[in-house]
């Protein structure tokens, strides 16, 4: 394969001249904006004028910068960008702030940050902490009424952008080399770097699009930000290899996702876990089936709902399972049992294994680990971290750290992150099904099921919680402990309801439970039990 497949900005450069001058990026402006497009030309342009600037601000070759906004077209512009010189971009959620913000910037080592204007509060709170970092550059919205100009040491995007300078070379000389440093999503501790080359990011996003069997008239639609590989690789990177059109939301919405779908004639979207519960909980509506979307490629789709989605909204489900750090299975529409995760790509082999790392039969419960089809050892490099990432492919197998199981017919079956599953009165429970029931009541906008340390002190054992946001600011949480009476099994009842304005989420939409877990235990005024008559 030559240079332009393994890289994106190979892609981009190849594609540029020979294209029509069509969008294949489109943000969509949700009404409240113009939308923002980009073809493969103007990809090409930008990432040329904005490379030069970052060049002539110092930026070199294998130099890290942070990207601190959503979904932009200017985000891609610096990606190519970043390509073109050879640097390394670094993905951070924007509403990321504090020590947080401070640990991911200085951890990369990142010697600058293009922020769109809603972040810089943000960025200004920790810049005192950050010795590596030599320039912001701020590129201004219709978020904000900040002023750049009463900004210090910042300069704006406009400025930085050189329009009539040479072209530049693409000076990546390995496609094995380092494209960019993503970050985990920190759901457990601290978020870890990943390393991810320009081949994989290439190779990723066209082996998911071969087995996900997308086609040149597809138009993938995404709410997932561009910070989580999801997005990068699912849509993005696949609409530009693949010659597709997709279409971007600055920010994943639930209440309008359908009526998106409709408006840019959007055939398939992706959805994350907790995603898949938000969209269920939507009030029903008639027009419900009514859209262009032929199937939804989803990371997380309960099987207590998978059917009654598909024939609600006339849709049909690809179910896949995957990290950032690599692995691929998946479950294509119509050919695998529903709730299977599917099948490891051909690319892959795999093995199940119990705690002492021997293989378990099928049926059997264990971590599963994954390697190169041709047995070569998986390499995951976290930044800074030689320890984790030798422990993550410890002797030459990629580690998911997620327990599953496999059918007699080699279908996988995701049942929890070690260490995560809820274990009530001796029997596993799965949040799906809570889950379930609690969406379908009409008072209830958003939930996520998880687990706290049994009271009665029983090792391992757990108790039950629905963190629960109401659809109209209040709710009766008796009526909900009574709909699961009706409808579950005792141990999935769960002990406490807890009331949120909001379930905190990464940047991939994915609950942060240790979040949950402190607003429960700070905050007990919102944490409700069952009364028992």
């Amino acid at each position: 394969m030559s240079i332009d497949e393994l890289t994106l900005a190979g892609v981009v450069r190849a594609k540029a001249d020979r294209h029509d001058p069509e969008p294949v990026l489109t943000i969509e402006g949700g009404g409240k904006r113009d939308d923002e497009t980009r073809s493969f030309a103007q990809l090409w342009r930008n990432g040329q004028a904005l490379a030069r600037g970052l060049k002539s601000l110092g930026l070199g070759r294998g130099e890290k910068f942070a990207l601190l906004m959503a979904n932009h077209v200017e985000f891609v512009d610096a990606m190519v960008a970043a390509g073109i010189l050879d640097a390394l971009f670094v993905p951070i959620d924007p509403r990321t702030k504090g020590d947080k913000l401070a640990y991911m910037l200085k951890a990369a080592g990142s010697v600058g940050v293009i922020a769109a204007d809603y972040a810089l509060d943000n960025l200004n709170g920790v810049r005192g902490e950050l010795e590596d970092l030599r320039w912001v550059v701020a590129m201004p919205t219709d978020e904000s009424d900040k002023s750049l100009a009463d900004e210090p040491a910042i300069t704006p995007l406009a400025e930085v952008m050189d329009f009539d300078g040479a072209e530049l070379p693409i000076a990546i000389e390995d496609p094995q080399g380092a494209m960019q440093l993503i970050y985990t999503s920190g759901t457990t501790g601290d978020p870890k770097g990943i390393i991810m080359t320009h081949a994989r990011f290439c190779g990723t996003a066209a082996a998911a699009g071969q087995l996900f069997k997308y086609t040149t008239d597809d138009r993938p639609y995404s709410g997932l930000s561009l910070t989580h590989a999801n997005a990068q690789l699912v849509t993005l990177a696949a609409t530009l290899i693949l010659d597709m059109h997709c279409v971007l939301s600055r920010r994943f919405t639930k209440s309008r996702l359908w009526d998106i779908t409709r408006q840019y004639g959007c055939t398939t979207f992706t959805l994350l876990g907790g995603m898949t519960t938000a969209v269920y909980a939507e009030p029903r509506r008639p027009n419900d089936a009514d859209n262009p979307v032929r199937f939804i490629v989803s990371a997380g789709m309960p099987k207590a709902i998978w059917e009654d989605f598909e024939q609600r909204f006339g849709v049909r489900i690809l179910e896949f399972y995957g990290a950032a750090e690599g692995g691929l299975v998946v479950n294509p529409v119509g050919v695998g049992p529903v709730g299977s995760v599917g099948k490891v790509a051909p690319i892959l082999q795999y093995k199940i294994v119990d705690e002492n790392d021997n293989e378990v039969a099928p049926g059997e419960s264990g971590e599963l680990l994954m390697r190169h089809a041709d047995g070569s050892p998986f390499v995951v490099e976290y930044y800074g971290k030689p320890e984790a990432s030798a422990a993550k492919c410890a002797g030459g197998w990629l580690r998911m750290g997620d327990v599953l199981h496999e059918d007699e017919n080699g279908w996988l079956y995701f049942e929890y992150r070690k260490g995560g599953g809820i274990r009530c009165n001796g029997d596993f429970v799965n949040p799906a099904f809570v889950e379930k029931v609690i969406a379908e009541q009409d008072a209830v906008d958003d939930v996520f099921v998880y687990g706290v340390t049994a009271a009665s002190g029983a090792p391992g054992e757990k108790d039950v919680v629905a963190a629960v946001v109401p659809s109209n600011g209040s709710l009766d949480p008796q009526a909900l402990f009574r709909a699961c009476r009706e409808k579950l099994e005792s141990n999935f009842v769960p002990r406490y309801i807890q009331i949120m304005d909001a379930i905190p989420k990464t940047a991939s939409e994915k609950p942060q439970e240790r979040f949950c877990v402190e607003a429960f235990e700070n905050d007990k005024a919102q944490v409700v039990t069952e009364a028992r008559h």
